[in-house]
């Protein structure tokens, strides 16, 4: 299926987007089948990553439309990410406090999921509205006692809501959702028409230039239409009078990522300068940066096919584990099919039985590992690398090993 392809950028409309990755044609990230969809044409749609020399966005070049990609195919349930939702209850306490939180108050977050954040908000008496366009997560938001409109966020939608409710929200928070907007100005706008004059938003989305030091190339998806500096998202914020105020670092979420904290208060604070001093010096807004990122990519998928292909020629059985988004591009990108995995194990309950993306691999419970003794699991989710070491100790004191793929190939067991 053609998509567009864009020739200018998403963030300040310029015209200059140079391309420092081609992954080539990919299928829907979250696309899972079923046996008997197995034989059915499986669309897929190329994915090529650029930088855009005006503002230093980077960017995918194609547009999945958001329907397909967020609606129809995503069976990402937020709850099941055990340290997200512990991480999101501390950010509620911390938040509630630090902003005088309370039930005269307002908090809006922005692709809410299944209610996994706003759920501690609940708990602390602050009244909450989320917002998911994914149908299950929302109705699944709403029985637990998170209120959650299923729709896109836009700035149309905040308008509604101001117009709605006859006021403006305290907090906003959107996680990792930025990333997932293909019209950049209508969100930020949205974002400046929702909070109050005296309200923040917090967004948090993968850094980029973490991505590039880890090598993180599987975190390039159709999902994620732009990859954040901290200066593209000051740039994209100033257009629409907000200002980016602080920065807080999360190294170990998604591979290291940002919590960006944008408002109407024109103040910007140490941690954002410093943040925005060093990427000039560091060389992030300019192109040879990615191109050498490119390089080291191409590298790193030769290096992992060949690892694989060696360990089956020696007899090894692999499965691997997380059949998530990035999970899609990895095996897709490098080449790893049925030939040199059996299967993918996955805690999401709602994907056992289903089959990977673009391979005819099998997703099976995490259980099964400790059942069936795979001599080796590609761990897919390397972003949740001590988490899932932690989870499978039973899996390796009995001689399993880890394939650790990202940023080098390394064996863990």
């Amino acid at each position: 299926m053609a998509v567009a392809t864009a020739t200018r950028c998403r963030s300040c409309g310029g015209g200059d987007l140079r391309v420092f990755l081609s992954l080539g044609d990919m299928p829907l990230p979250d696309g899972f089948r079923r046996a008997d969809q197995l034989e059915l044409d499986e669309p897929r749609y190329p994915l090529e990553a650029a930088l855009c020399t005006s503002c230093s966005l980077v960017q995918i070049l194609g547009d999945v439309p958001p329907t397909e990609l967020f609606v129809d195919n995503y069976l990402y349930y937020s709850s099941f990410a055990e340290e997200l939702v512990q991480r999101s209850k501390e950010y509620a306490q911390e938040m509630t406090r630090r902003r005088g939180l309370g039930p005269e108050s307002w908090v809006v977050e922005v692709a809410s999921n299944d209610g996994y954040l706003l759920r501690h908000f609940v708990e602390l008496g602050v009244p909450v509205l989320g917002i998911d366009p994914a149908p299950g997560q929302a109705e699944r938001a709403n029985e637990i006692g998170v209120l959650t409109l299923p729709a896109f966020f836009d700035e149309e939608l905040a308008k509604q809501l101001i117009a709605d409710r006859g006021r403006r929200a305290d907090l906003v928070a959107a996680n990792n959702v930025m990333a997932h907007t293909p019209a950049l100005n209508s969100f930020a706008a949205g974002l400046a028409q929702i909070i109050a004059t005296d309200g923040v938003a917090t967004i948090e989305n993968t850094y980029v230039r973490d991505l590039i030091a880890n090598l993180a190339f599987d975190t390039i998806y159709h999902e994620h239409f732009s990859y954040f500096s901290c200066t593209a998202v000051s740039n994209l914020m100033r257009r629409h009078g907000l200002t980016l105020n602080h920065v807080d670092s999360l190294p170990s979420v998604q591979g290291g990522s940002l919590r960006w904290t944008v408002s109407h208060s024109t103040e910007v604070d140490e941690t954002a300068k410093a943040y925005l001093d060093a990427e000039i010096e560091e060389g992030v807004t300019s192109f040879d940066y990615y191109a050498d990122f490119g390089r080291r990519v191409e590298s790193l998928r030769e290096e992992l096919r060949t690892a694989l292909r060696v360990l089956r020629q020696e007899g090894a059985r692999i499965a691997a584990y997380g059949a998530a988004a990035k999970g899609t591009i990895l095996l897709n990108a490098v080449g790893i099919d049925d030939s040199l995995i059996d299967y993918v194990v996955d805690r999401n309950v709602h994907k056992h039985g289903l089959y990977m993306p673009g391979v005819p691999v099998l997703i099976r419970p995490v259980e099964t590992l400790v059942e069936d003794r795979p001599d080796y699991v590609l761990l897919l989710a390397w972003n949740y690398r001590d988490e899932v070491i932690a989870q499978q100790h039973e899996y390796l004191a009995g001689g399993g090993k880890l394939i650790v793929p990202v940023p080098t190939v390394e064996i863990v067991g």
